[in-house]
This record gives structure tokens, sequence and C-alpha cells, in this order.
């Protein structure tokens, strides 16, 4: 009997690791850097992964409650206390009376974020550095970081009959290779995620992205900037990836990048110009074909190490369409319907899964126009309506793969939009 092993996608990914690790087509060294480990603890999974095979991978603390986790009920009588006693204390000031007046004792840093759960801490912003920035060595090996930018230019000059157009880039840390260019209308999250498509179709997935704080990268509202669980789209098909992503403080801290625009608005456009390039189509074939070989043998510098560090596709994450598509959660309305962008969805009375009023269901775009309906990974059945449909009592408590007994009226938008034959049989049972 074949006994099944649930992984997270990251456990997935390190077990390719690991068996590119024990088939020598990586070393120690290499694997730690993919994984962001040292290379210790790559020797202890490898010898875990040899004996157990994939379940070796899997943290042992998996399941477990940890040894120093605080009962909620010491955390409710510490929230008593220090809302009593010491509300306008400082949380290490807290700590320190917490222990000496009513012997309890909690690290300050612990009782610092319970205090700014409480309201009753408000971190302080942190300062700008004003000090000179030191030059940062490059990464060592080839896709260990890619820096990625866009830049609004005249790039065809108005041939085009645009004023600017927006050129997204990609360049390797390590040998200052330009790994991918592809000129967009603007640098919004559907020409984002086109680029990075066709990179990691071309070249594989890259061990980190160091990008700057622009809207479609990073959640800037307040309140919500420092919270991992709110993210943009690119963040969140990045953590579908395992990819790293690194925000930049400042233009200059990815200054490899900036400096290759600088070179680029100045060569590329002429290149261009001189190719009587006229068309955003005609510009994405060029330089992919023959303007980054040509730069790459000019400007690119050896790696400090040998070894490429993109990783191939797991077989979860080969499925592009899904990881580089939009995703938004709606509520399913009390009649069935879900809205999404003022329109209007039905769906169908039968389902491949259960579905429940006020289910949480996830509405995604694809990069081709389409859009689906997702709740526990199935395709959910609808039609788009053309306007809101009318309140109508529903004796339906559920949708699912059987046929539901309720007979809806005949105003009902399941009876409007159901093909006839459909409905001659729903009247007949």
């Amino acid at each position: 009997m074949t006994k099944l092993i649930t992984m997270t996608q990251k456990e997935l990914s390190r077990y390719e690791v690991i068996k590119r690790l024990i088939k020598s087509e990586i070393n120690g060294t290499e694997a730690a850097k993919q994984l962001n480990l040292s290379v210790r603890q790559i020797k202890n999974i490898k010898i875990r992964v040899l004996k157990q095979g994939a379940k070796g991978v899997i943290h042992k603390t998996r399941g477990k409650t940890g040894n120093r986790k605080i009962s909620k009920k010491k955390i409710q009588q510490i929230e008593r206390i220090i809302k009593q006693k010491y509300p306008d204390f400082k949380p290490t000031f807290a700590s320190e009376k917490l222990e000496e007046n009513e012997q309890i004792k909690i690290n300050k840093e612990t009782l610092r974020q319970l205090m700014i759960k409480w309201n009753l801490w408000k971190p302080k912003p942190r300062k700008k550095n004003k000090e000179y920035r030191s030059w940062r060595e490059r990464k060592e090996q080839y896709g260990e970081m890619e820096q990625f930018d866009g830049s609004y230019y005249p790039w065809l000059e108005g041939r085009d009959g645009n004023d600017e157009l927006c050129l997204l880039a990609s360049i390797d840390d390590a040998t200052g290779d330009i790994t991918h260019l592809r000129f967009a209308y603007d640098e919004g999250i559907i020409p984002v995620f086109a680029f990075w498509r066709r990179y990691v179709e071309k070249r594989g997935k890259p061990a980190s992205i160091y990008i700057d704080k622009f809207s479609t990268y990073k959640v800037n509202t307040k309140g919500l900037s420092d919270d991992p669980n709110v993210l943009t789209q690119f963040e969140r098909a990045m953590k579908d990836l395992n990819t790293k992503i690194i925000h930049a403080n400042s233009p200059q801290a990815k200054g490899r990048i900036e400096r290759l625009f600088n070179t680029l608005q100045d060569r590329l456009v002429k290149e261009l110009r001189l190719a009587n390039i006229s068309t955003i189509e005609k510009a994405n074939r060029f330089v992919e074909k023959e303007f980054i070989p040509k730069f790459n043998a000019k400007f690119s510098v050896v790696a400090q190490k040998k070894g490429n560090l993109h990783q191939s596709l797991t077989k979860i994450e080969k499925n592009l369409d899904k990881i580089f598509s939009i995703r938004n959660t709606r509520i399913v309305n009390n009649d069935f319907t879900v809205r999404f962008k003022h329109l209007w969805f039905q769906l169908g009375p039968s389902q491949p899964c259960l579905v429940l009023r006020k289910d949480k269901v996830q509405i995604i775009e694809s990069l081709d126009g389409q859009t689906f309906i997702s709740l526990r990974d199935k395709y959910l059945n609808y039609e788009l309506l053309p306007e809101r449909p009318k309140k109508v009592k529903m004796k339906v408590v559920a949708l699912a793969k059987t046929k539901p007994s309720w007979k809806p009226p005949i105003d009902h938008p399941w009876r409007r939009w159901c093909p006839k034959e459909e409905i001659k049989v729903e009247e007949s049972v």
C-alpha cells in the first residue's frame, strides 16, 4: 500500500534541490544558496532524504506545539495586568515590571508584538540612512539574484505613434548579463506577468529578485505595508514559485539596473532607429534575438563562481497559467451569484464541489483574458448575466453535483439563461 506524503510547495522545491545534490549535479554550497540554508543543514537534510526518502525534507516539528508557546490563558492575564497597571509603559520596561512585581517572565520582543496588537504601543518609523553608501559586491553565481525594473522613455522616438513606452528589464547581479527585455505600454501587473512568464519558461526560476517598492510589486498602504499576509499579485506569484523578493529602499540600492537603463537609453534607442523598427512587436523580437546577445558579449563579466542557480519548475509550478494570473476573492451571494468588476456571474445548479452561500471564491483572470471562478481548486460552472438579477427567495441550501429538488420560478436567471432543452428536463421532474 502506497503511503501518501503531504508536502508544501517550499518542501517540494527543497526536495528537488536535494535530489540534484544527491545526483551530484550541484554541490552542497550551491544547494545551500538555493535553499537559503547553511551547508550543515543541507548535509543533515541530505542524510534524512537518503534514509527516509521525500519524508526527510519535512520538518520534524510539523504539527507539534512549540515548547515556548505562551498559553492563551497567560496572554489574557498579561493583557489584563498591562492595561490595568502598565498601559503607558514601553515594552522593555513593562516586561521588567512583570517579572519584578508579578513574577511573570516574558520576552520583551514578544511583549512588544502583543502590545502593538492591543494598541498600547506604536512602533517607531525606521530612520532613513543619511550615511554614505558603500559599494556592494556582486553576487557570486549566475541566477543568484536578478535586478528588475521598468523605464518609461521614447524608445521608438514616436515611430509607433506613442510618446513613451515602458521597457521592462532584468539584469543578472553576478555577471551583468541582460537576462530579459520586453517593451510594454505600462508597468502594470499584466505586462510584468507576461515578462516573468517568458523569463521562467526560458531560463527557470532565479533564487531572488531585487526590485523597488512600486505599487505593482509591494503594498504601500499605511498599516498594511509590513503585514506578511497582505501581498500584491506579483508577490503572491513569486511566492508560488518559491522565489525570494527583495525590496530596495532607494534607486541607488539597485544601481546596476539603473545604470543599465542609462546605457540602453543611449545605445538601444539608436539600434532600434538603425533597424527602422516602428512597432512594439518587432522591437521585442529585435531585443531578444539580436540586441541582448551582442550586448552581453560586450559588457558581461565572469561570475566569481561557476554554476547556475536557476531552478527548474516542479510539477505543481508548471501550471504557469494559474500562477501568472490575477486573483481576487469574492463572496457567494444568497442567490448564488457573484459580483466582480460591475459584472454578475450566476453559478449553475450543478457544480464539481459543494458550494454554500457566503463561500469565499477566487476570481481568476488569465493573461489571455479568460475568467474562471475557483473554489477548493475546482473551477465552478457559471453564466454571465447581462444585468443585476432580481432578488428571489431561494430554497436551495447549496449547489453540488446532484440536481437541486427546488424548482426555480419562471423569472429566475437559471430559467432565463439555461438552454431550452435543460428547462424542459427540469419542468418534467
